[in-house]
């Protein structure tokens, strides 16, 4: 069984097999959110690995400087409508 107490005092990565995995995912949850990592193994090859989410940090909106041009809500013209309904 996982200790909790043990985990937060030291950080490392353990290995588990997948059947133990299983049983006990929610106390390799708890050990992940207190910062361990932990292997899961599949006989003696290792599978995937749970890890801490890393919070997300604050972001900009879009990635290049561009202003909207003032007149891009206007309606088309009538010649650009009849071009995007084929040329009928």
């Amino acid at each position: 069984m996982i200790n909790i107490d043990q985990v937060r005092r030291i950080a490392y990565m353990e290995y588990v097999k997948v059947q133990y995995a299983k049983t006990h995912l929610s106390a390799l949850l708890a050990s992940v959110e207190a910062g361990q990592e932990i292997v899961i193994s599949r006989g003696e090859r290792p599978v995937a690995r749970l890890v801490p989410v890393e919070e997300a940090g604050a972001r900009d909106l879009g990635f290049v400087a561009y202003r909207v041009p003032d007149g891009f809500f206007d309606p088309l013209p009538e010649e650009e409508l009849t071009a995007w309904d084929g040329g009928e």
